[in-house]
């Protein structure tokens, strides 16, 4: 069975088993559907709207080519991608998840980008914004401010790195990046005449007037933010009705094993589990998480989980690139690169920044009564089922590292 299909199975059985459930728990898909909705309504919605429309109106006035004209020289040499992604990059850094991919999304529309080059800029530019990381989870969920230090180095700084290894990602472009031997005074010259001129013949293309400019902008940012929050509800529902059914607890069991094993406290489980399909939920779970973990230990979580992004974030960039033809493979192993880069560096960098050393952890006894019956049948499935989706993305890796040494020169 290809991955492909696998997946597509995958899917149905979730659809069907969530279907299913919502006729044995009415009252719980309700309330967990109106949950959602408050979040949406509440939270994604006011924070979201307001970056969908202007940077709809930045494209249309030309101002992303004029940014991509003056940072070419600095993007394509690090990245691999256009000077356009420097913008993408800092509204996707200031704005959250899904503005980046949102923003490659249209770069790719406009042939500003190839797939690859999309798919490199999208695997770093989607990352949690300032304004949650610190207000919500630092202030909101920890309750100290100076968590916000390591987890933005942590997050940003390994958005940095996965952006550098995404350069080698894709086949060389035949473009080069080598500018011609001018004076520097005359390249900068050159340089921002060419990014006004690139703003101009941009804006002139468009051709739209400021009021038809704003109104599509409105329409396009009310549609996308419809789709956000059908996901989010979605998800909801989803989560309440799985913890009914019991598969939320043996995957948390199955999780608290793998965290033991690395030394992880086990209790972090139910965090990474909340944070596999719901950020909020996940980084909530790890900062509210019991007060004998070491705090240390639930930063590394909550960064983890930030740089995951969750499910529902991963379902909302799947429904935005659907109309490209960028692929969601690279995407999805970009974000547990980024997790696990993010959770490493708190670990590494908690006593530099922080000024307090990491307490020991003693690996716990993984106990017998919690692992009977139904429970342990879960939790065991859900290893198996762990294990053969991270077989099949190694062969896919191997595979795509065979067909590129095939093709250098012996």
């Amino acid at each position: 069975m290809t991955m492909k299909k696998m997946g597509w199975f995958m899917l149905v059985t979730a659809l069907l088993s969530v279907i299913i459930l919502m006729a044995v728990f009415p009252d719980a898909a309700l309330q967990s559907a109106l949950r959602g909705l408050a979040i949406w309504w509440d939270v994604l919605f006011p924070s979201l709207f307001p970056f969908f429309v202007i940077s709809e109106v930045l494209l249309g006035f030309g101002v992303v080519h004029l940014i991509g004209t003056l940072l070419d020289p600095m993007m394509r040499p690090l990245f691999r991608i256009p000077g356009a992604g420097g913008f993408v990059a800092a509204m996707g850094y200031v704005s959250g998840y899904p503005i980046g991919a949102k923003l490659t999304a249209k770069l790719w529309e406009q042939k500003m980008v190839s797939r690859e080059e999309g798919e490199r800029l999208v695997a770093f530019t989607t990352s949690s914004d300032p304004i949650f990381l610190i207000g919500a989870v630092s202030i909101g969920f920890f309750h100290d401010p100076k968590i916000g230090i390591i987890l933005a180095i942590a997050h940003y700084g390994g958005g940095f790195l996965v952006g550098l290894l995404m350069r080698f990602h894709g086949k060389h472009d035949a473009k080069s990046s080598s500018e011609s031997p001018l004076h520097l005074s005359q390249v900068k010259t050159s340089r921002v005449k060419a990014a006004i001129r690139a703003m101009h013949a941009a804006r002139k293309q468009d051709g739209r007037d400021l009021g038809t400019l704003l109104r599509q902008a409105i329409q396009s940012s009310l549609q996308l933010n419809i789709v956000v929050g059908g996901l989010v509800v979605f998800f909801s529902v989803f989560l309440e009705l799985w913890t009914r059914a019991g598969v939320i607890p043996a995957l948390t069991e199955a999780i608290g094993l793998m965290l033991s094993l690395v030394g992880m406290p086990e209790s972090l489980s139910t965090a990474i589990v909340g944070g596999i399909f719901e950020v909020t939920l996940g980084a909530r779970y790890a900062g509210e998480a019991g007060a004998a973990i070491p705090l240390a230990y639930k930063a590394a979580a909550a960064a983890f989980i930030l740089s995951w992004g969750g499910l529902s974030v991963h379902a909302q960039i799947i429904s935005i690139l659907n109309s490209t033809n960028l692929r969601y493979l690279p995407f999805v192993i970009a974000r547990l690169v980024h997790g696990l880069i993010a959770a490493t560096a708190v670990m590494l960098l908690w006593k530099s920044v922080m000024g307090s050393s990491i307490p020991t952890m003693a690996l716990p006894a993984v106990s017998n009564s919690v692992l009977n019956g139904y429970t342990h049948i879960m939790a065991a499935f859900c290893m198996l089922l762990g294990f053969l989706i991270t077989f099949t993305l190694l062969i896919q890796v191997i595979k795509g590292l065979q067909q590129k040494f095939r093709k250098f020169p012996r």
